[in-house]
């Protein structure tokens, strides 16, 4: 569970900031990384993390993969080392989510 510590910590600093600095700052939501559907793990973070925040998890779902796991030891993101790979395909979901053009 440490992603959900660090989620706690990012949720505390954001509150830091919004109090002292940008009072309109929000968090848009959460994006599930290194996500492995076969860990139960990767279950009980998602389902942790829908607890709290259920209407602010991105539908897309960044996977675990190897091939993500490549790309920075070779200084390139995951859509010039790997564009047809699943991650990289996650990415893209992820961007068109983002932007709206879904």
């Amino acid at each position: 569970y440490y992603a959900l510590e660090g989620l706690g910590q990012l949720i505390d600093t954001v509150n830091l900031v919004k109090e002292n600095l940008k009072p309109d700052l929000e968090i848009l939501g959460a994006v599930l990384t290194m996500f492995d559907s076969r860990n139960r793990l990767s279950q009980d973070v998602f389902n942790e993390l829908y607890k709290y925040f259920p209407d602010k998890i991105f539908r897309s779902v960044i996977p675990r993969s190897v091939r993500l796991a490549e790309a920075p030891s070779f200084g390139k993101s995951i859509l010039h080392y790997d564009p047809s790979s699943k991650g990289a395909r996650a990415y893209e979901r992820l961007a068109r989510e983002l932007t709206g053009i879904e």
